[in-house]
């Protein structure tokens, strides 16, 4: 007689709530083979295996301890682990934590080290519209040097006359510190406003220069004043000398040249 072969779908039973089996594990050494069934798009009965390699890995112990919990909601029958019609089980993805120590040797030796930014005005590792020092007479001075280093540039190639100090290789004029005078002992709120208007009435000046600290952009405590004549330089120095000014007590000298 005949072995009459019947499909898997007409032998399972049909008194199931939903009219298909439960799913089914088969664990087979290193591996776990679980068979499931439901319906295709064309409303007909498939089965599906699906086959996992058993692997044992050492995780922390927060891990370790989450996979104890309770299940709740819909998912509270469930069997332990993910299930495959809730939890889509994507590709692990492993994270190397590293410290500090190990992130400095990670970094190029060629770059360790080198600033970000340099200013133009007085060459800190910060950009030049975050300077201190911007629109004092050190920005207005580092702009006519600039300016005279591009005139410099075009003038040598249309063969105008350039000056000896601008010419390259050639040591810059000396600067003229015989009218300037070193105030010190100032309060950290001091602005170029403020020194402006201490010393405008003594006689006029060329320049001036208050010092600031790079971080913070408070004043250092000292400030060089250029006056256009000598006679009123001797003069601020027998005026402000002494004189008391923001609850301290002002020190006038004549600027030393600097070597």
């Amino acid at each position: 007689m005949k072995t009459t072969i019947t499909s898997w779908a007409d032998e399972v039973e049909a008194d199931y709530v939903d009219g298909l089996p439960p799913s089914k594990e088969h664990l087979d050494g290193d591996y776990k083979h679980v068979t499931e069934y439901k319906f295709n798009d064309e409303g007909k009965k498939v089965k599906v295996v699906r086959s996992f390699k058993i692997e044992k890995k050492i995780v922390s112990r927060a891990v370790a301890k989450r996979r104890n919990w309770t299940k709740f909601g819909d998912s509270k029958l469930d069997k332990p682990g993910p299930n495959s019609y809730t939890t889509k089980v994507a590709d692990e993805i492993l994270m190397n934590y590293m410290g500090s120590k190990d992130f400095e040797h990670t970094q190029d030796p060629l770059d360790a080290g080198k600033p970000i930014a340099k200013c133009r005005i007085c060459n800190g590792e910060h950009w030049s519209v975050k300077c201190p020092y911007k629109g004092t007479s050190m920005d207005i001075e580092s702009k006519a040097i600039a300016a005279a280093t591009a005139a410099v540039g075009e003038t040598s190639k249309t063969g105008k006359y350039v000056p000896p100090f601008l010419k390259e290789g050639a040591k810059g004029r000396e600067r003229d510190d015989s009218s300037a005078v070193r105030i010190s002992n100032l309060s950290e709120s001091m602005t170029e406003d403020d020194l402006e208007e201490l010393v405008k009435k003594i006689g006029p000046h060329t320049k001036m220069y208050l010092a600031r600290e790079k971080n913070s952009g408070l004043c250092k405590g000292f400030a060089y004043v250029h006056f256009k004549y000598r006679k009123d330089a001797a003069e601020a120095i027998e005026i402000l000398n002494g004189h008391g000014y923001d609850h301290l007590i002002l020190s006038v000298e004549w600027s030393k040249p600097q070597n």
